[in-house]
C-alpha cells in the first residue's frame, strides 16, 4: 500500500546512469506541468525500435516512502532507493533501442506542488494523490507504450520476497498481466542467479496491493471504495481523472524493512541487478508484442 511516512529531512541517492546530471540529454515532456528534474523524456543511444517506455521511480521530494534498515543498522529511504534502479533501467532500455520517459531524475515530486499540496514539510493527502496522478499524466502526454512502476516492500521482520502488481479491470487488462509476469520472473530470477534466495510473492492483482491512499488519509470517500493502485488504476468520478492509457505493472522486489534485502536494494550492485531484469522484461514484452 501506498504510504504517506511521516519523516524530516532527507537525501536523495543521486547514483545511477544520469544521477545529478540525469537532465543533461533529456527533454521535458510538459515544463509547465511539471516539476524540474521531473517527468523527462531521452531518446535511445543505440538505434531506434520507435517504442516509449515510462518507468516511475516510486515517491520523491517531500515524500520518502517507506523507511528501512539495512543489516549494518544504517537507515534507507525507499525514494532514494527507487530512483537509481530507474535511472540504471533507463540507460539499459536506452542502449537496447527504446525511447524512455521518466518521472523523474532526482529529489523532487513529480507535479508542480501547491499551496494545499503541502503541509510545512510533509504531502498533504492532496499532494500525495496529486503527485502520484501527475505520473499516470507524464506517462500519457509522452505517449508511452507501456509503464512499469518501480516501488519497494515494507513490513514486520518477517516479510520478505518480491511482488508485482497490475491492474484486472482496465480493457488491457491481458497485456498488464503479462507484462507484470515478465517483470516479476525476470527481475526476481536476475537477483536470484545472484544467490539471494528472494522468495516470491507471485503476481497479483492491484486490488490486494491497496490503493494510493490509507483510509486513515482520505481526499473524500470515493478513496475508500476506489481499491485500485492510482498508477495502474482505472478513472472513478470524483476521486481520479486521468488514468494511464497504456498496459502497466508495478514491481516491488524487496523489503526495505528486512535488514538483508534492504542492504540489497542500498547496494548498486543490487540496484543494477534489478534494473536489468527489467529491461529484460520490457524487451522480451515487446518482442512478443510483435509476433
Amino acid at each position: 500500500m501506498f504510504v504517506l511516512v511521516l519523516a524530516a529531512w532527507w537525501v536523495a541517492a543521486g547514483a545511477g546512469p544520469g544521477g545529478s546530471n540525469g537532465e543533461r540529454d533529456g527533454t521535458a515532456v510538459n515544463a509547465a506541468v511539471f516539476a524540474k528534474s521531473a517527468c523527462r523524456s531521452y531518446p535511445p543511444t543505440s538505434g531506434n525500435r520507435h517504442l516509449t517506455v515510462f518507468l516511475d521511480a516510486g515517491h520523491g521530494g517531500l515524500d520518502p516512502g517507506s523507511i528501512g534498515r539495512t543489516q549494518s543498522g544504517s537507515a534507507i529511504y525507499e525514494a532514494d532507493l527507487t530512483l537509481p534502479v530507474e535511472l540504471d533501467a533507463m540507460a539499459m532500455l536506452r542502449r537496447k533501442g527504446f525511447s524512455v520517459v521518466v518521472s523523474r531524475t532526482a529529489n523532487t515530486a513529480v507535479v508542480k506542488l501547491t499551496t494545499a499540496d503541502v503541509d510545512g514539510r510533509l504531502l498533504t493527502a492532496l499532494g500525495v494523490h496529486n503527485d502520484v496522478a501527475a505520473r499516470d499524466v507524464c506517462a500519457n502526454d509522452a505517449h508511452a507504450s507501456v509503464l512499469v512502476g518501480i516501488y519497494f516492500d515494507a513490513g514486520t521482520n518477517s516479510n520478505a520476497g518480491s511482488v508485482t502488481g497490475y491492474d484486472a479491470v482496465r480493457p488491457f487488462a491481458a497485456a498488464n498481466k503479462r507484462l507484470a509476469t515478465l517483470v516479476q520472473d525476470d527481475v526476481l530470477a536476475a537477483m536470484n542467479r545472484e544467490g539471494w534466495g528472494i522468495p516470491s510473492e507471485g503476481v497479483q492483482t492491484d486490488d490486494q496491493l491497496g490503493s494510493s491512499l490509507s483510509s486513515s488519509s482520505l481526499i473524500n470517500n470515493a478513496a475508500v471504495s476506489y481499491g485500485h493502485l492510482l498508477l495502474l488504476g482505472p478513472a472513478s468520478p470524483g476521486f481520479f481523472s486521468t488514468p494511464s492509457l497504456m498496459p502497466g505493472a508495478l514491481i516491488e522486489p524487496l523489503f526495505i524493512t528486512d535488514p538483508f534485502e534492504g542492504s540489497i536494494a542500498d547496494s548498486h550492485h543490487g540496484q543494477e541487478v534489478i534494473a536489468g531484469g527489467l529491461a529484460k522484461a520490457v524487451e522480451q514484452y515487446f518482442r512478443r508484442e510483435r509476433r
